[in-house]
């Protein structure tokens, strides 16, 4: 019996270990510490992103750009000073366009005097991630919580790891890999694009310098280059004009940005790319047979696997004063 009981104590060893590998995050983390947490965030996120649903796009795609350099704590957030991190990842390329720091830092001084030194930026920058696209009427997504905020950010990291419009499949599915993500994840996660906005920079080279003709890459429908040329990226050198990732439904968390890639719609090389590779249009024709709520499943499986990437939990990095430094 007592060989049972031994083996028993293994084994419940074995299932807490497996449980700790994605950190310690648990759903309402702050229950005891900070009962009111998460109903502050979800309160100011549903009062404000209905006066600017385009936000929505712009946290999900910071929480993104976020994970994929150190995991997932809120390193884009920290701004330069002189003594640490001289160039942060909001100076790479992949983050000169993200917007909403603002009302991030609103909602921590909001949570800092509920109560002050317990909620990470980390785990408010996935919170509103989430809530911010719950508001717009997308998927709802499990958001378990204890991240704990990075020391260190580096806009050389930042360029070398964020996946790029320009991305080839190849290069995408090693970007993924990398962070313990996979061609599915690849799929879905682009699925927010639904909702995206973009500049010209990010798509003029298929406009002006592919092999096709005047310039126009061959793997984009003409008819959609010719109207982006004529009524959108004017010149190659425009660098201020925005477009919709999925024109017509961009306030839409939906399907038509799947049905965009099929008809060589997709707005950057890296969204063409998803149909280049067999196992990836496969699942993206498979969205398009499937209801929306097919897509809403397997989308919030692959953001809350984004959203446990590398965390820092227990005693690992600080709960920052402020969003955009580390405490002194």
């Amino acid at each position: 019996m007592a060989g049972k009981h031994f083996l028993g104590f293994i084994f419940m060893g074995f299932l807490a270990f497996i449980g700790t590998t994605n950190g310690q995050l648990q759903m309402n983390f702050y229950a005891k510490s900070c009962p009111k947490a998460e109903k502050i965030v979800q309160d100011y996120v549903s009062e404000h992103i209905p006066n600017a649903p385009s936000l929505a796009a712009s946290f999900i795609r910071m929480h993104f750009h976020d994970c994929f350099v150190r995991g997932c704590d809120a390193s884009v957030l920290l701004n330069s000073t002189s003594s640490s991190n001289p160039n942060p990842e909001k100076n790479a390329i992949p983050n000169q366009t993200l917007r909403g720091f603002d009302f991030i830092d609103r909602v921590k001084s909001l949570l800092e005097a509920e109560c002050p030194g317990i909620v990470s930026c980390a785990d408010i920058l996935t919170l509103i991630a989430r809530d911010s696209v719950v508001t717009i009427g997308g998927p709802f997504w499990k958001v378990p919580t204890g991240r704990r905020d990075g020391l260190i950010s580096n806009a050389a990291e930042a360029n070398a790891s964020i996946p790029g419009p320009f991305n080839n499949f190849t290069t995408l599915l090693r970007l993924f890999n990398n962070q313990g993500l996979d061609a599915r994840d690849l799929v879905l996660t682009s699925g927010a694009h639904t909702i995206g906005l973009a500049h010209c920079p990010a798509v003029s080279r298929r406009l002006y310098n592919s092999s096709g003709p005047s310039g126009v890459d061959p793997t984009l429908d003409s008819e959609y280059a010719a109207n982006l040329k004529a009524n959108k990226c004017r010149t190659p050198n425009d660098n201020t004009t925005k477009l919709e990732m999925d024109p017509g439904s961009r306030n839409t968390f939906d399907l038509s940005y799947y049905t965009l890639l099929t008809k060589r719609r997709g707005l950057f090389q890296s969204d063409a790319a998803l149909t280049t590779n067999q196992t990836s249009l496969a699942l993206i024709n498979q969205l398009l047979s499937s209801p929306l709520s097919f897509f809403y499943s397997e989308f919030a499986k692959s953001m809350e696997k984004m959203g446990r990437i590398n965390v820092k939990t227990g005693t690992q990095g600080e709960i920052r004063k402020q969003c955009a430094f580390v405490n002194s």
